[in-house]
């Protein structure tokens, strides 16, 4: 009588990633959204406390994603679940340059949000006072903000694609990648 089959975690290649690189994944998503989208509002706050207020959520939103991000980055180098690749050949060259492009993209705009505050100097929530790093360097001030709103910029396209990849995954290839990253219930 043959022996029943073995069903271990063990021996079945998981379809999935691990529970926390999902989690940290669609976190610095939704945080790369909302970040985004106050960056580009910011300025509709009326001057004073309201615009001290959005600027600091933002702000604090921002140091969030940064150790998101490095916390992520440790996880996926040394705990996180390692999956077979998806694909092969140019789309997993592709795939790989895109996924560089934005942890590089991510890791420089929240670089550059950091020296953006520390260079203009801010308040947070008129409890705390970032010394402002050249006072009257305007021309510095400026550069690092439009660098800043550029990366941001690049980040979140680079995101659409990212995230229109995974949809031509699903529906026009119809493999599993997009389901290897959805939250699920276990």
């Amino acid at each position: 009588m043959a022996a029943p089959p073995n069903r271990s975690d063990d021996l079945v290649a998981p379809i999935s990633y691990d529970s926390k690189t999902i989690w940290l994944h669609w976190i610095t998503a939704v945080l790369v959204v909302a970040l985004w989208c106050l960056g580009e509002t910011i300025d509709w706050f009326p001057r004073g406390t309201g615009r001290i207020a959005a600027r600091s959520v933002h702000i604090c939103l921002g140091i969030s994603l940064g150790l998101i991000l490095c916390y992520r980055l440790y996880w996926r180098i040394f705990a996180g679940r390692r999956l077979p690749l998806a694909t092969s050949g140019l789309i997993q060259a592709l795939s790989t340059l895109v996924l560089v492009a934005l942890y590089a993209t991510l890791f420089g705009t929240v670089v550059l949000g950091v020296a953006n505050a520390w260079i203009r100097g801010d308040t947070l929530f008129n409890l705390f006072t970032i010394p402002a790093f050249d006072p009257g360097n305007k021309a510095l001030r400026e550069q690092v903000e439009d660098l800043h709103g550029l990366f941001a910029n690049g980040l979140l396209i680079l995101a659409g694609f990212h995230a229109a990849a995974a949809l031509v995954h699903h529906f026009l290839l119809r493999d599993n990648v997009l389901q290897r990253m959805l939250p699920t219930r276990r």
